[in-house]
């Protein structure tokens, strides 16, 4: 079974929020789905359901692997480098 090798560098305790909601939906004037946090920073973007995949473009453009549900109830994380959950 595949691992994720980043978990174990994320700083603790996790970084807080920066944003309530995808900075980048808003200043596009469109909706998140569903929101996710960095792990790494703290940034807040939406998920791939979202028509703009900011959190998946952050892990792009900033290397940050492993995000988690930024969703009340959930707990779940997800590496986006090893592509499994952590």
């Amino acid at each position: 079974m595949k691992q994720c090798t980043h978990a174990d560098a994320l700083p603790h305790p996790e970084p807080e929020a920066l944003n309530e909601t995808c900075p980048e939906c808003l200043a596009e004037g469109m909706h998140p789905v569903q929101l996710r946090l960095c792990l790494s920073c703290g940034h807040v973007g939406c998920c791939d359901s979202s028509p703009g995949r900011h959190a998946t473009e952050h892990h792009k453009e900033s290397g940050h692997p492993v995000m988690r549900t930024f969703e009340p109830g959930e707990e779940w994380r997800w590496c986006f480098v090893d592509h499994v959950l952590v």
